[in-house]
């Protein structure tokens, strides 16, 4: 079993910047895939980013390359989402995930969400 927290949601101005964080407990972190989605007001959710156990590899979805940057730090049992140049549309709540093999459409385990609200 693993626990994931997210911290770091708020009410930001389109343009700005947030950066969401994930506080893992539970089994080892390090053998993990990471990664986060979200889900908006009455739309499914959706892949965000991922990163893989050692952080060598990272994935994003096309509306977010170039904005958000994945990172995670073994020690701190953390893994973060950098989120630069927010756009309303971003507005959501962003859930953090973990995996024992890859995340990518799904995952194992999900933290209970953080609000994020990008005003124009």
């Amino acid at each position: 079993q693993v626990q994931l927290v997210e911290s770091g949601g708020g009410l930001v101005q389109a343009g700005g910047s947030l950066r969401l964080s994930c506080a893992a407990s539970g089994r080892t972190f390090r053998n993990y895939a990471m990664g986060w989605f979200r889900q908006a007001p009455g739309k499914e959710r959706e892949f965000v980013a991922a990163i893989s156990w050692s952080g060598g590899n990272t994935n994003y979805a096309d509306s977010v390359k170039g904005r958000f940057t994945i990172s995670r730090d073994n020690a701190k049992n953390t893994v973060y989402l950098q989120m630069d140049s927010l756009k309303p549309e971003d507005t959501a709540v962003y859930y953090c995930a973990a995996d024992p093999v890859r995340v990518a459409t799904t995952a194992l385990y999900w933290g209970q969400g953080t609000q994020v609200t990008v005003s124009s």
